[in-house]
């Protein structure tokens, strides 16, 4: 029974990464703003999911925006710095990162955030979306965004969707299937994943980070004044060959090291023989017993998992102690859910679109509200599938293309006073794979959250919102500026950022397909405080440069003494780093200031002199 209806400019439904961007921008923006959600943390993917690894728009030119924010607070509030593993530039605490939204949630007098409700029904009037109705209240509003996990407004709202594959017919994505078959029978969506922390009960009494991380469960109860991790129980369904050869070609220290968390945490969220699953994902869409079903059994695959990389490490590893909160506290929320339903839009991303033009180095650019740069990357539980290459070498290291999320993926083709601003934007099956990473979903969410604001200012519908008022007020934005059009070499504190973004806006067709524009060299950068800061909290280090290949670098240590004779791969995330590099000369002499990380051999370089 409804006991109170609210009215509200903006509702947004569901407190993930994309919603709570929303929520916090439409509010940001002037709108009277309600954001309700299933969890009792805000942020999806980047915290109450677990991945607190993120991957994408790693580069500096690509922090920017609620994600750039994000990332600021996190080096500011993270102890002990983000250089923790090797599957990312940024892990953290997720405890933190849920801070981080609950503290910018509550500084907004304007933004209503209730948690621990799920939408049950939703009003239409005519072709319009007016208002959602939850256990005990219902909520009007003049414009309402879905950012469900899993697109669940949308089947409520009655608004068409996909789910599962696209053939190649569809649109003609060099990558998708010619023909439906068991493989896409199997697994219609990619795998969702069930995190897990472990902790290293051991860490805490260990003198350096290079000493060996793997020791039987006899050395472990040998080791004086340590206590063996608690035993992790099998759950139901264990069967250790599904997790045989897990860490083959690695190395148990490796994969360990792979989502390695500060304090000592690991994130389990490993794709070989580790804890994707799939079984029946189907049933994530059927009813609400069969997801509970299937989240139940995702949830005791990573157990199993656990109990498996317990009984092959030692005791020495166990779960982690009140990480979440909820019991068991070592386990997420919920999945990791890498797709969901997806809207039928006004137009629809393939994969042509995230892919690299004929000879470039990025995509092309069309009505763009948000910028992604990751690889298309796809989970299916034992088997690798094949998808067009869209990587790059860059700053020493690998890193994906980068493409643009245009406006009307948001907008349903038939349905007005509606967004969504997850992953159920109108994307393909396969182009989901780039779409679906937590810092493009982070720039949709704070996209959908402006449009949605301007539509109530306007008085207007999504799909009569006009583009280019909503580019300029995102990248106009006096909190959280966002770069829409993909460069290379200009970072945002650069003065001529806003001529070129706009430039490129005006004169699509003058797009460079290098990403780089013809702005001043990096000896005419001024660092920016954001850069200052980072230099001031580096290491500084001597030593002897030696080129390996175009954009492969590494660095032989001179001094300080502590460091002398060790050898580390050099990568960087800023632009005119990258410049200095690829200019440097082989087997000089060089200082530097970064940062390193021990897990993935690097170093990160954010200041360079010569010898």
């Amino acid at each position: 029974m409804v006991n109170q209806t609210y009215t509200s400019d903006v509702l947004v439904v569901g407190g993930g990464t994309g919603g709570t961007a929303a929520a916090i921008q439409a509010a940001r923006r002037g709108a009277k703003t309600i954001l309700v959600s299933e969890f009792h943390w805000l942020g999806g993917m980047l915290t109450s999911a677990g991945v607190s690894a993120p991957d994408g728009n790693e580069l500096e030119v690509f922090q920017t925006g609620l994600w750039g924010a994000f990332l600021q607070e996190l080096r500011q509030r993270q102890p002990g710095g983000l250089d923790n593993n090797w599957v990312s530039f940024f892990s953290y605490d997720p405890r933190i990162g849920a801070e981080i939204f609950a503290d910018w949630v509550q500084e907004l007098p304007n933004l209503h955030w209730i948690s621990g409700q799920v939408p049950i029904e939703v009003f239409r009037q005519g072709d319009s979306i007016t208002g959602v109705r939850f256990a005990d209240f219902a909520v009007t509003a003049k414009i309402i965004l879905d950012g469900t996990e899993l697109g669940d407004l949308l089947v409520l709202s009655e608004i068409p969707y996909r789910w599962g594959w696209e053939l190649q017919s569809e649109w003609g994505e060099p990558s998708a299937p010619v023909a439906f078959n068991s493989f896409t029978k199997r697994y219609p969506v990619q795998a969702p994943t069930y995190v897990v922390i472990m902790q290293d009960f051991r860490e805490a009494m260990s003198t350096t980070v290079t000493e060996p991380l793997v020791l039987s469960a006899v050395e472990v109860s040998r080791s004086a004044g340590v206590a063996a991790a608690p035993e992790i129980l099998a759950a139901p369904n264990y069967n250790p060959s599904q997790f045989t050869g897990a860490w083959d070609g690695y190395g148990a220290e490796t994969f360990l090291n792979y989502g390695r968390l500060p304090g000592g945490r690991f994130m389990i969220n490993w794709p070989i023989c580790g804890n994707d699953y799939g079984q029946g994902v189907g049933r994530l869409i059927e009813s609400d017993v069969s997801r509970g079903e299937f989240i139940q059994e995702s949830r005791w695959h990573s157990q199993n998992f656990a109990h498996f990389i317990q009984n092959q490490l030692g005791r020495r590893y166990g779960l982690a102690e009140k990480v979440f909160p909820h019991a068991p506290t070592a386990f997420a929320l919920h999945p990791y859910y890498r797709e969901s339903r997806r809207l039928v839009g006004l137009t629809t991303v393939r994969e042509q679109d995230i892919l690299p033009i004929a000879g470039g180095r990025v995509a092309s650019i069309y009505e763009a509200i948000a910028v992604g740069n990751y690889a298309n990357d796809h989970h299916y539980p034992g088997v690798q599938f094949p998808l067009q290459p869209k990587s790059i070498r860059w700053g020493g290291r690998w890193t994906g293309t980068p493409f643009t999320i245009p406006y009307s993926s948001l907008i349903p083709a038939t349905t007005d006073g509606f967004l969504v601003c997850e992953k159920n934007i109108s994307v393909s099956h396969i182009a989901n794979g780039a779409t679906r990473l937590q810092p493009v979903v982070m720039g949709i969410g704070q996209a959908a959250g402006m449009a949605a604001a301007m539509c109530v200012e306007l008085n207007c519908q999504p799909r009569d919102l006009p583009v280019r008022a909503l580019q300029t007020a995102l990248l106009e934005d006096n909190r959280s500026k966002v770069a829409i059009i993909p460069l290379f070499n200009l970072p945002p504190n650069h003065s001529d950022w806003l001529h070129w973004q706009l430039y490129y806006l005006n004169n699509p067709q003058a797009y460079p397909a290098s990403g780089d524009c013809p702005c001043p060299s990096w000896s005419e950068y001024p660092d920016s405080a954001f850069g200052k800061g980072l230099i001031r909290e580096s290491n500084c280090f001597k030593g002897i440069f030696y080129r390996l290949d175009q954009q492969e670098y590494r660095f032989t240590v001179t001094a300080p003494a502590a460091y002398q004779g060790q050898n580390w791969q050099l990568v960087t995330l800023r632009s005119h780093i990258d410049e200095q590099l690829r200019a440097y000369p082989h087997e000089k002499l060089v200082t530097l200031w970064g940062h390193q990380n021990h897990f993935g051999n690097w170093l990160l370089v954010e200041h360079l002199n010569g010898g």
